[in-house]
């Protein structure tokens, strides 16, 4: 195989695995900014907290990776059911900016508090022997975690296409993302749904924190580092589109990877170019409400 050929594919595959994860933080917060309409900027720290939940139980209570990975989506999600109802949804009706104040507010309180108790370094933790080493395809070796990580967004991404195409639930939420008023009109609770929605969004994003820690690292800085990327898989995905944030999450990821291989001085400026040129073409993003389908 040329030199071309397997640098294309290296970078392929690892642009896949990084896109796998930006799929599983960001896919919850583009189904909850499209059925809420709630700038939530502190998304990123709910990863964080998924993340530092993940060393917790590894490092601390000897649990191993997988089930602390399980352990860490419903600490996430638990832990952001009374953050929706006493801080989000008052301010369901306020002003982008009061949404964002808050939710930045959230985000500075995150970063102090896991500071606080991890202290300020990038933890690490010791994956389990199947996930270690290099996996052999034939024509060229890659690392068995990134392969592992593929694995997961696309299983993550069929179980959520299943789940929201072919359930009531999912039903409803989706005809509460198109229309909120029509929904609730024909009898639907929006408000529990919110409930349920934004607590799977958040334990997604727990469950990509801890995966993050062996491809990106995970610190106390995490909740920003990142969130940038996460609104911008969403705005280029298209608010409340499922398949809209896979699309966007692997055209990104692939792309920002290759930029990073071909020009490591010029940093994320592909992604940037990425997002600004589709934007320009699709305001609404790939899958947006109003682009066309």
């Amino acid at each position: 195989m040329s030199g071309f050929v397997t640098s294309a594919v290296s970078i392929f595959f690892d642009g896949l695995a990084y896109a796998m994860l930006l799929f599983v933080i960001s896919v919850g917060l583009s189904i909850t900014m499209g059925l809420m309409g709630f700038v939530n900027l502190a998304h990123g720290a709910f990863a964080m907290a998924g993340g530092y939940v993940t060393v917790a139980c590894m490092n601390m209570l000897g649990v191993p990776f997988i089930p602390a990975l399980v352990l860490a989506f419903f600490f996430v999600a638990i832990m952001s059911i009374p953050l929706e109802r006493l801080l989000y949804a008052p301010l369901y009706k306020a002003g982008e900016l009061d949404q964002v104040l808050m939710s930045i507010g959230i985000t500075f309180m995150a970063i102090a508090g896991v500071t606080l108790i991890f202290g300020p370094n990038p933890p690490a933790i010791v994956l389990p022997e199947f996930l270690k080493g290099q996996i052999d395809l034939g024509f060229k070796t890659f690392p068995t975690y990134r392969f592992f990580m593929i694995v997961v967004g696309f299983v993550m991404a069929i179980a959520l296409w299943l789940g929201f195409e072919r359930t009531i639930i999912g039903a409803k939420i989706r005809a509460a993302v198109d229309n909120r008023q029509m929904a609730q009109a024909v009898g639907i609770d929006v408000d529990k749904l919110f409930i349920l929605t934004f607590a799977l969004g958040s334990g997604l994003a727990g469950v990509g924190g801890g995966l993050a820690i062996d491809i990106v690292g995970i610190s106390p800085t995490f909740a920003f580092n990142y969130l940038v990327l996460f609104l911008i898989v969403v705005a280029v995905g298209g608010l409340g589109s499922l398949r809209g944030a896979f699309l966007a999450a692997i055209v990104l990821g692939v792309i920002d990877t290759a930029g990073k291989y071909l020009w490591p001085e010029g940093g994320a400026f592909f992604i940037y170019v990425v997002t600004v040129a589709v934007l320009l073409i699709r305001p609404d993003g790939f899958f947006g409400k109003g682009a066309s389908q």
